[in-house]
């Protein structure tokens, strides 16, 4: 396969559209291998969607991320969705949804079965050691890429550094960073010019409220039969907790997980303090978005109450409660994209928060970074000013060679990702079975 570098892109390259089996295969095949979080799998679907397939520009592809990260839930597999949404309508982008979280789903269900029944999947995680190391190279190129096409004037420069050190620094909440980036954006004396239209006419108040009905109904009538037919509260109080997740969590998977996180161990009592964190860490070591801890954490549940059966009823039911309003959003919002972005404000201020989102994004790369290469972290404190920094004295060297050896794979040899993410895992494998660390 030739892989086309950044330098082969030029600011607007041509743009195909596949057909849809095509475009099948290649969601299947980014479903496969979106390891490492929100940051790794956006990098991954730019390195895809944008410089190996062309199926979107620069602009396009931009321009969905940022209006992806206002909406609550995960936004790389809102992210897919909106992308086959347009490439093939509602069609493609359930396909391009479902395949981005199905493969991940799969697994994180047979672990979270072999997680209650033999306990702690140690293979599980000297398999995924490694890809650990490979995700810190990964979400490296997609951060220097994003920030290369993003980042032109100063402006967006230090917009890009507020929103690192608002979020990393300061603590302040992601919506309240992209609220100020887009106030900021908008309030610009000189707005940038429109782009060209796109000739896509936007629906109707009418047709959009039948599509708000319609997926409102996919979303909501499962979970409330699930509440008058079902014996066992548990499933429909699972349904309840995570379609409210659902709505109030924006901020990415991190911040997702850190509401759920302290409700469902503190407030509820589902899963002790080790139980979630094994969640998590099975997340984050597993394909698919980090968000699927909640079917960890749904299975979990259910298994306690009621054995195996219960486990995966009860997973489902937060898999349909997680990932059923993404297709809300989407595709009652999207229709509307070309429009706001083709408004000389609107489009300075999502200028802005773009800028803003690759702050956040260094954040994440940071965030990741040091969990992988330190065991050990901690939190220091100035004042108002609270960050997260390593414990010198834990570092894991044995990362240190995964990490050169990928960077090489990636910058230098210029190898896929498949390539990579297989050289990694198996290099920890070896590390892993070799060294106790």
């Amino acid at each position: 396969m030739h892989h086309i570098s950044s330098e082969d892109i030029g600011a607007n390259p041509p743009v195909t559209t596949p057909d849809l089996a095509a475009a099948t295969a290649v969601w299947a095949r980014i479903g496969a291998l979106s390891f490492g979080g929100p940051a790794a799998q956006i990098g991954l679907m730019h390195r895809i969607i944008v410089a190996e397939k062309r199926w979107l520009d620069e602009t396009q592809f931009l321009n969905a991320l940022s209006f992806c990260m206002l909406l609550p839930g995960p936004e790389a597999m809102q992210l897919a969705t909106y992308v086959g949404w347009r490439l093939h309508g509602v069609i493609g982008g359930l396909i391009a949804g479902l395949l981005f979280v199905l493969p991940g789903a799969l697994v994180i269900l047979g672990l979270s079965l072999v997680y209650m029944l033999f306990g702690a999947v140690d293979i599980v995680g000297a398999l995924f050691f490694g890809i650990k190391a490979a995700v810190i190279v990964i979400v490296m190129q997609a951060l220097l890429r994003l920030a290369g096409k993003t980042l032109k004037r100063n402006a967006q420069w230090v917009m890009a550094g507020l929103g690192f050190l608002g979020i990393y620094l300061v603590n302040l909440p992601f919506p309240l960073i992209i609220a100020m980036a887009a106030l900021a954006g908008f309030l610009q004396p000189q707005a940038a010019a429109a782009p060209p239209s796109s000739g896509t006419d936007l629906p109707s108040w009418r047709q959009t409220a039948e599509r708000v009905g319609l997926w409102l109904a996919v979303w909501w009538l499962p979970l409330l039969a699930i509440d008058l037919v079902a014996g066992p509260t548990i499933f429909a109080d699972i349904s309840y907790f995570f379609s409210k997740l659902a709505i109030v969590t924006f901020g990415g998977a991190y911040a997702v997980l850190a509401y759920m996180a302290q409700d469902v161990v503190a407030h509820l009592g589902w899963l002790s303090p080790a139980e979630m964190m094994d969640g998590l860490g099975l997340a984050e070591t597993t394909p698919g978005p980090l968000i699927l801890v909640t079917e960890f954490v749904g299975f979990v549940t259910g298994f306690k109450a009621g054995g195996v059966w219960y486990g995966i009823a009860a997973a489902m039911v937060a898999l349909w409660a997680t990932f059923a309003p993404c297709f809300l959003w989407i595709f009652a919002g999207a229709p509307y994209l070309d429009w706001l972005t083709s408004q000389p404000r609107l489009r300075a201020a999502l200028d802005h928060i773009l800028a803003a989102v690759v702050g956040v994004i260094a954040n994440l790369f940071l965030w990741f970074s040091l969990h992988v290469f330190f065991r050990d972290t901690l939190f220091l404190e100035a004042g108002p000013l609270r960050w997260l920094a390593p414990v010198v004295g834990s570092l894991d060297w044995r990362v240190l060679p995964i990490v050169v050896i990928c960077g090489w794979m990636c910058f230098v040899n210029k190898a896929s990702l498949f390539r990579i993410l297989a050289t990694a895992a198996g290099t920890g494998v070896v590390v892993t079975q070799l060294f106790t660390g």
